[in-house]
């Protein structure tokens, strides 16, 4: 269940100050003494108050007084003489005034003084009053409780008879015909409704204040807001309704839901029993439209967390990873080229939380040669250096304990440089720096003390400008003397970047800007500067900025900077368009619906929302309400919500919400942290240039809070946040489309944009069977396709046909040789048998004797030449074999080296044709995306869809390289896995042409060892049988 959270802004206010006394009280200028006025502090801390007989009574709003402090004895004879008339003579005054300061802002300053009896009465008050002032907190009070504020101020603003005029009551709603409207409502109350008519305290009370306010103003947009919830069927609110309006419309539904646990029927009771005033409604567990209206204007409907305020920043971190409230020409109180300069300046910016003030230090020209502080030669006034050194010492560590800057910009000469130095250390002493602290010795990579290091410590910046330094800026002020609002835009480097994670850097207004205007802080917080002054004697929107970025109760101006503006093993581009890494983006949407007591005039009004964070973010004039004509008191607007879709860093984000009148006047405005900002309908209260809460004005919203969602994934988005709804949706609708007789199972979700290049792929894969998927895997096929080509084949050929040559000429050389023998054989034979049928018988057997040794000398000779011959021939046949072995092993590395080159150049082409089919893609999807942009209607301004295309581009950009880089790390990947595959191709070749070598040479090896049979011996052996 939502806890109730129980916003305690009250500050104690001590009984002698509700009870009061009596002082006398004068101004200086102008000349004004009252005498015997009975001052109070009402119990809420609102109101210093006065009343002396036979005068009205009168108010000072604590708010707005900025100091407390002994008063001076005046110079002034008038004020002298009519202290002395009232019995207070010169003599006695000294400690018995007490100063109090007050005003609107820093520059438009009062000052009253109330004169006591005593001086431990003087002290008992100044004490008091201080312990009443300085209530931030105050400054974010809800509606209702401005409401009993103003009812406060109209009942202590009485007349002469103590009692409260109806004038009054009517000059605070309205003038002219809208006070004919204030006199009806009055007498419809019962109420005097007379113009010199008077009200008795008892009869206005708050009751009777808080209708009056619902009758002049009414709150007709609520009222459509509760018909809407309860759907227009009764008068009241049902718990079951409350608790889903709270859920989904009051809820920020990116908090987790364990620390922010939703809203329950118990809950939703504490509400009813709390706002709810009709008794019966409250025992039923109903709700009435005012009591949603008063739950609405309480302070559980605040724009920001109020819890927040309580909390403290982490001041233990160095002093480096902080922003820094900063005032540049501190001593102004308006222009820089003849603008006046004053002590009081000091005094004010530190109260108000700043920590770092600027000294702009000069020779003095008179006889005791005192330092200065003036603007230089800008015909400024001058101030002592001494005076503001004793305010700074009197105001430094009033708001604040933590460390206050003095930012010396120093021209003096080194006699007065003297002087300077001792002022600063008789008048700070223990207060002023002046050594390094043990631990953060002044060493090249040593980090900064941290704010709580240095607590109630002052510390100088301090460097002498040189004389062409100081002639050269001269020169340039002089040059832009003209009133311009012009800007220096300094767009910041890495490099400057990571120095503000270990040093200090300041930035201030350029001198162009002799009207004291100032720049945007954003711009410089974005680059990590952490001292970026500006002028606060100029109210604008930009302190503003500044103040409500670094808010006074989170460590008085001292705002930790985020985790990745302070790592060194991070970068952070102000600049870029995608959300940070780290950082989820937001969405934001503001929808004006009213205006509360804008103006007491009749005029026109409308509301414009802007945005300040980074570039991207940053978005000025082009949100803004439709112009209500003549009527200040309580425009309805009802416009569309303004979306800001994407604000990629919310934790620099503010949200800046200004009303304006009819002739572009401010009428107030608010500035709230995007971060700490509350989802739902709200009421935000306006302030002044100078952020100082306004009454009664409101501007009455509805605030969307999301988490960015990039387009397209909004479907994943849903399924994941809620995936019962999701299921139920997606059931719910196959239902209906299986009535319509359609399966959605024949539906593609999401259309096939790569069909063609599909189509592409198969063509191509058909003409070749390189793809990285085959070319990853070798088998035995692919080796054997290898050896069975044809330039193998052929060479084979050739080697046989040779082979079959050189044995038949050694089968022809045989075969010859062995005709001669056969003939020279034959022929020896035939002429033996005609010699042997001559001779005689005797003498056969001896011839038949001596030819067969003949024979077979001739046949040894024969078979040792042929033996010689095969010998011969067989070595020539081997040595043939193993250069054909060598050849083939050396073409089979070539076509393998060949095949794999194809292959290669096969992928790489694949490859090409892939990235060129995604940039394609990828351009195609950029032009029909910008085309959509251009074509959707719900843009309404050309700022707006620039952004967006802007927006576009750069995702778009980051999107087409992750796919990029994802595709080529794909293809290295293929060709990484294609080379490995090849080097193994290569290696088992290369195992296979070794075992071929061995193989041949065993081969050859045995067959040199069979013996060769010669056709001749047989020749001969048959021979001889015969």
């Amino acid at each position: 269940m939502t806890k109730s959270y129980e916003f305690n802004w009250q500050k104690h206010i001590p009984d002698f100050l509700q009870e009061g006394a009596v002082f006398d009280r004068f101004d200086e200028d102008p000349f004004v003494f009252e005498p015997s006025c009975h001052f109070k502090v009402d119990e809420f801390g609102f109101f210093l108050t006065w009343k002396s007989d036979g005068k009205e009574g009168q108010l000072l709003e604590c708010s707005l007084i900025n100091s407390v402090r002994p008063g001076v004895v005046p110079k002034d004879p008038k004020i002298l003489a009519s202290l002395e008339a009232a019995g207070k003579s010169e003599a006695d005054l000294d400690g018995r005034i007490i100063c109090v300061c007050s005003g609107p802002d820093l520059v438009n300053l009062s000052f009253m003084y109330m004169v006591t009896d005593n001086t431990e009465t003087a002290k008992k008050w100044m004490e008091g009053l201080k312990s009443v002032i300085h209530n931030f907190k105050a400054n974010n009070v809800c509606p209702m409780t401005c409401l009993k504020k103003h009812w406060m101020r109209l009942s202590f603003v009485t007349n002469v008879n103590g009692k409260i005029p109806v004038r009054g009551i009517t000059r605070t709603f309205g003038s002219g015909k809208t006070e004919k409207g204030i006199f009806q409502a009055l007498k419809e109350l019962g109420l005097p409704s007379g113009k010199n008519d008077e009200i008795e305290h008892s009869a206005f009370t708050f009751d009777i204040f808080y209708a009056l306010t619902q009758k002049i103003c009414p709150r007709t947009d609520i009222e459509e807001l509760f018909k809407k919830i309860n759907g227009d069927k009764s008068d009241y609110l049902t718990v079951e309704q409350l608790v889903s309006f709270l859920n989904e419309n009051q809820r920020d539904p990116r908090l987790n839901e364990i620390l922010f646990p939703f809203y329950d029927a118990k809950r939703v009771m504490q509400i009813i029993e709390k706002y709810e005033r009709d008794a019966d409604l409250k025992k039923k567990g109903h709700m009435s439209s005012d009591g949603f209206c008063r739950y609405l204007m309480s302070d559980e409907n605040a724009p920001v967390f109020l819890d927040r305020l309580d909390l403290c920043q982490e001041m233990e971190h160095p002093l480096a990873h902080y922003f820094i409230s900063s005032s540049h020409n501190t001593y102004l109180t308006g222009r820089q080229f003849g603008g006046k300069s004053s002590v009081e300046m000091y005094r004010q910016v530190l109260l108000s939380g700043c920590r770092c003030v600027e000294l702009d230090c000069w020779d003095g020209k008179g006889e005791d040669q005192e330092p200065i502080i003036t603007h230089g030669k800008a015909m400024c006034t001058d101030i002592l250096f001494k005076d503001v050194i004793q305010a700074i010492k009197e105001t430094a560590f009033v708001t604040s304990e933590y460390p206050v800057i003095l930012s010396f910009e120093n021209h003096c000469s080194k006699t007065q440089q003297y002087k300077m130095a001792k002022y600063c250390e008789e008048i700070f002493g223990e207060l002023l720096l002046k050594q390094p602290l043990e631990g953060f010795p002044i060493e090249a990579g040593q980090p900064l003390p941290s704010p709580n290091d240095i607590k109630r410590k002052i510390l100088i910046k301090n460097k002498r400008l040189k004389p062409e330094v100081e002639q050269k800026q001269l020169e340039s002020f002089k040059k832009h003397m003209e009133l311009r609002r012009g800007c220096a835009v300094c767009f910041p480097q890495p490099q400057t970047r990571s120095y503000n994670k270990r040093q200090m850097s300041r930035i201030y207004p350029k001198g162009g800007r002799v009207d004291s205007s100032n720049y945007m802080p954003q711009i410089f917080w974005n680059a990590g500067c952490q001292m970026v002054s500006l002028n606060f004697q100029t109210p604008d929107t930009e302190p503003s900025v500044s103040q409500d970025v670094i808010p006074a109760p989170l460590s008085c101006r001292y705002l930790l900077k985020p985790d990745f503006m302070r790592r060194s093993d991070r970068m952070f581009d102000p600049f870029s368009e995608t959300p940070v890494d780290g950082v989820i983006a937001a969405t934001c949407s503001v929808q004006v619906f009213s205006g509360q007591f804008l103006s007491d005039k009749k005029i026109g009004t409308y509301v414009e929302v802007d945005m300040y964070g980074l570039p991207t973010d940053t978005i000025r004039k082009e949100f803004r309400t439709r112009m209500v004509m003549n009527n200040g008191l309580n425009p309805y607007y009802n416009e569309e919500p303004f979306v800001f879709r994407k604000v990629i860093l919310p934790d620099l984000a503010v949200l800046r919400i200004a009303v304006y009148d009819d002739n572009n006047k401010l009428i107030g405005q608010r500035i709230l942290p995007l971060d700490g900002l509350q989802a739902g309908y709200r009421h935000i209260s306006l302030r002044n240039e100078g952020n100082t809460p306004l009454s009664l004005p409101t501007v009455f919203c509805n605030i969307v809070l999301k988490t960015y969602v990039p387009h397209g994934f909004g479907t994943i988005v849903d399924a994941l946040s809620d995936p019962k709804k999701f299921l139920t949706i997606a059931e719910k609708r196959a239902d209906q489309m299986r009535a319509l007789g359609i399966d959605t199972s024949d539906i593609a979700d999401v259309p096939n944009e790569n069909c063609k290049s599909d189509k592409k792929g198969k063509v191509s894969q058909a003409k070749t069977n390189v793809t990285p998927q085959s070319s990853s895997e070798v088998n035995r096929d692919e080796m054997m396709n290898v050896f069975c080509s044809q330039e193998h084949n052929a060479m084979q050929k050739s080697h046989c046909t040779q082979v079959d040559k050189m044995v038949a000429q050694h089968d022809k050389e045989k075969f010859t040789l062995e005709k001669l023998l056969e003939k020279a054989v034959k022929k020896r034979g035939e002429s033996n048998c005609s010699e042997l049928k001559k001779e005689t018988a005797v003498k056969v057997e001896t011839l038949t004797t001596d030819h067969k040794e003949k024979v077979k000398d001739m046949v040894a000779q024969h078979t040792k030449e042929w033996s010689e011959m095969i010998n011969c021939h067989s070595t020539e046949e081997q040595e043939m074999k193993d250069a054909h072995v060598t050849q083939q092993c050396e073409l089979l590395r070539k076509l393998l080296a060949s095949v794999q080159e194809q292959q290669t150049l096969q992928l790489k082409l694949i490859h090409e044709r892939q990235s060129k089919e995604m940039k394609g893609n990828q351009a195609k999807t950029s032009m029909e995306n910008s085309k959509a942009i251009s074509q959707d209607k719900s843009i309404k301004n050309k700022a707006e869809r620039e952004r967006r295309v802007r927006e576009l581009n750069s995702s778009n950009t980051k999107k087409f390289l992750e796919e990029r880089k994802r595709l080529a790390m794909k293809q290295a990947k293929e060709l990484e896995q294609l080379q490995k595959s090849q080097r193994e191709q290569l290696e088992k070749l290369e195992k296979f042409n070794e075992q071929l070598l061995k193989s041949h040479h065993a081969n050859s090896q045995t067959q040199g060892r069979l013996t060769h049979c010669s056709p001749l011996s047989s020749v001969s052996v048959s021979f001889l049988s015969v």
